[in-house]
């Protein structure tokens, strides 16, 4: 049984970059999101992925969708395997006036609260 002082998952520690300059206007190209996780599809947990592992996206810079925008993840432990990585995607943002977001883990409604 779990340690109800203790919660159950970690919370995550990401970030969004979404598709819209910080005055409202959407980014172009449109295969913006895509591009940069392919680029940065080399960071990855170490032996994770496997053979096709160059056809996948990393688990830590992923495209998404939020409310109809383009949009990509990023997830804090990009910086602890590649803080140059890191600094890349955020300098990605700022070089293109992107509107960057905090993200956390949300309970599903069935867990208990701690």
């Amino acid at each position: 049984m779990a340690d109800p002082e203790k919660p159950t998952q970690e919370l995550a520690s990401e970030f969004f970059i979404l598709g819209l300059t910080s005055d409202g206007k959407q980014f172009r190209p449109s295969d913006w999101a895509e591009r940069l996780c392919g680029v940065m599809s080399c960071f990855r947990p170490e032996g994770s992925g496997g053979r096709n592992a160059h056809l996948q996206f990393s688990p830590y810079v992923r495209p998404t969708v939020v409310n109809g925008v383009k949009a990509v993840v990023v997830n804090g432990k990009l910086r602890e395997i590649e803080p140059m990585a890191m600094h890349f995607v955020v300098e990605f943002a700022k070089d293109n006036d992107l509107q960057v977001v905090d993200a956390c883990f949300l309970p599903s409604p069935n867990e208990p609260r701690v």
